[in-house]
């Protein structure tokens, strides 16, 4: 009797069942490490968890904290629709306009609450109905914008850590960070000129794996489209550190620009792992600051005012947006 074929389409919901499962469990260990020490800071007050943060978030200043991250959100988004302008110039649409990539960049925020994905896909859409550019060289442009992302956090991060190695190594005693980050910069720093030089086609002609669609913006950027990218989007992230040590004081979490520019790269890079509820940065902010558990549920408190606010320009692009994806 003849076997049925082996359907390893079946297999997939399963695997992806599995894996969603044990992110999921990931980030209930990050919360439940937060929620211990929290617990445990609260009990030699003599308190309880809740009453520990009713406490930490009754003394911060909430007038102040909105006007400062209502402006930062405006300018954050102004910034990155730029960027994202810029880079789209390069690659794809030499006649777009910033005014329409603010738009599309926008209403993306809304999608971006349920799928960071989908906010790529609308964007990509947008540019294949209005300037006839193919989906997956759309796409490349928002690979390209995402990898110098992370570079200009491990830039910003190793620059961090040169100044201010000492609050590094205090900040090592759950991990060893002070060995751990050297080394992750060195790696990074390895690679970048690789890959380069293999994209330029100056290294390993043979290799083929650069002819796909998915990497037409590592074909096509020079150097200088590397560093101009990293220079624009570096204002949001010096914003950032400075919002985020204006906001940490208002909650009477004394923290220094030079410690926050050393931690900061590295909690957004935490906030990038695919954990429910950004799992990683509410660990991170907790390991960093082993004197201040109570940051892990201000780091919720800010990255969920970040998405709503943006989220909430979205929604004021929207009715253009829609005009201008499907017409009428």
């Amino acid at each position: 009797m003849t076997q049925p074929p082996h359907n390893s389409a079946s297999e997939r919901p399963w695997g992806a069942l599995a894996l969603k499962a044990a992110t999921w469990l990931v980030a209930a260990a990050c919360f439940y490490f937060v929620f211990h020490k929290i617990e445990a800071a609260g009990a030699q007050e003599g308190l309880s968890a809740i009453e520990y943060l009713a406490e930490f978030f009754a003394v911060a200043d909430w007038t102040l904290w909105l006007c400062t991250m209502v402006p930062y959100s405006m300018f954050f988004f102004l910034v990155d629709s730029h960027v994202t302008w810029r880079v789209i110039r390069w690659f794809n649409a030499r006649s777009m306009r910033w005014r329409s990539v603010m738009t599309i960049r926008a209403s993306a925020y809304i999608m971006s609450l349920v799928n960071e994905s989908a906010s790529k896909g609308a964007m990509s859409f947008y540019l294949l109905r209005h300037h006839k550019v193919p989906g997956w060289k759309a796409l490349s442009t928002m690979v390209f914008l995402g990898l110098l992302e992370i570079y200009q956090l491990l830039v910003f991060a190793s620059v961090g850590l040169v100044l201010h190695f000492t609050a590094v190594e205090k900040a090592s005693s759950v991990l060893p960070l002070d060995t751990i980050l050297p080394v992750v910069y060195l790696g990074a720093a390895i690679y970048l000129p690789i890959h380069i030089a293999y994209f330029r086609g100056w290294l390993l002609k043979r290799w083929s794996l650069r002819d796909i669609p998915l990497f037409h913006a590592f074909r096509t950027a020079r150097i200088r489209h590397y560093l101009l990218t990293a220079l624009l989007k570096a204002p949001n992230l010096l914003g950032a550190v400075v919002v985020y040590t204006i906001a940490l004081g208002l909650f009477q979490v004394e923290v220094g620009l030079g410690e926050m520019l050393a931690f900061l790269p590295l909690i957004f890079l935490a906030a990038a792992l695919p954990l429910p509820l950004h799992a990683g940065a509410l660990l991170l902010w907790t390991v960093l600051f082993p004197d201040y558990p109570e940051v892990g549920a201000f780091s919720l408190v800010m990255h969920t005012f970040f998405v709503l606010f943006n989220a909430t320009i979205g929604l004021l692009f929207l009715p253009r947006a829609n005009r201008e994806l499907w017409g009428g």
